[in-house]
C-alpha cells in the first residue's frame, strides 16, 4: 500500500488486528520492509502492526528536498494519524530508531523500542570518509578523482546513494540528540549486541543513564 505524504509517495505494510496494541516498526539507513518482517512476524497476528519503507528507500519515493530527522518523524507522523493510531509503539533500528527518537519527543507515544540507534554526532571512520569525499569533490584537480573517490573513499553508505540521500545521511550522522534525550517521557526499551561495532554498546550504557525511564538488554557476542 502507498499514501501521499509530504508530496512523497511512502509505501507500508499495515497489518490491523483490533488490538489496543499498535507497533509502528521503522528500518534503518538502506533497509526497507522486508528486513524488518522477521522482527516484526511475532507480533503480526496480535497485535496492530505498522511497517514502513521510510522514504528513499524500498518501494517510497525519496525526499522532493533533502529531508532532515525532524522531516522523516513528521512523515511517520502523518502517516501513523491518517491509518487513525494512536500511541503507538515505535521499534527503530539505527536511522529508524533516531526518526523515533526524535517522534517520542515530539508526539504521543506508548512505549520506545531502540534497536542499535545512534543518537550524538560522533566521528567515525565512515564520517571521516564522507567528510574527504566531500572535500575531494570541492577541488578541481579532484574530481577527475570522483570515480576512484566513489569507489575507495567513501562510505558504503554514502557512496550508494543518491545526491538528495547522501545530504540526508549527512544530516542524519551530524544530528546530536543529547540535549534533547533527557527529555522523553514515555518508557524506553534498549536492545543492543555487545560486539555492536556501528553503535557502540557504551552509547547504550549513555542513553539509559540520560532517559529517565530505560531499560537496556544486551546480548552478547553480537
Amino acid at each position: 500500500m502507498q499514501m501521499l505524504i509530504k508530496n512523497v509517495n511512502i509505501n507500508y505494510s499495515n497489518y490491523e488486528n483490533n488490538s489496543d496494541i499498535s507497533l509502528v516498526f521503522l528500518h534503518g539507513w538502506g533497509q526497507n520492509i522486508e528486513m524488518m518482517l522477521p522482527i516484526a512476524k511475532p507480533f503480526l497476528k496480535k497485535y496492530n502492526v505498522l511497517i514502513i519503507d521510510l522514504p528513499g528507500f524500498g518501494l517510497s519515493d525519496e525526499p522532493v528536498e533533502t529531508w532532515t530527522g525532524y522531516d522523516y518523524a513528521d512523515a511517520v507522523y502523518e502517516l501513523v494519524t491518517k491509518l487513525k493510531i494512536k500511541s503507538p509503539i515505535i521499534i527503530g533500528h539505527s536511522f529508524g530508531g533516531k526518526i523515533g527518537i526524535i517522534y517520542s519527543l515530539k508526539y504521543k507515544v506508548k512505549k520506545l523500542v531502540l534497536l542499535a540507534s545512534p543518537f550524538k554526532r560522533k566521528v567515525t571512520k565512515d564520517t571521516l570518509r564522507i567528510k574527504i569525499y566531500k572535500t575531494m569533490k570541492k577541488i578541481p584537480l579532484l574530481r577527475k578523482l570522483e570515480s576512484f573517490a566513489k569507489k575507495h573513499v567513501g562510505s558504503t553508505d554514502y557512496r550508494n546513494a543518491s545526491n538528495v540521500m547522501r545530504k540526508v545521511l549527512v544530516n542524519h550522522v551530524n544530528l546530536d540528540l543529547t540535549e534533547e534525550i533527557k527529555n522523553i517521557k514515555c518508557p524506553v526499551l534498549l536492545i543492543w549486541g555487545s560486539n555492536d561495532s556501528a553503535v557502540p554498546l557504551s552509547d547504550a550504557k549513555e542513553l539509559e543513564k540520560l532517559i529517565p525511564n530505560a531499560g537496556l538488554v544486551i546480548y552478547d557476542s553480537i
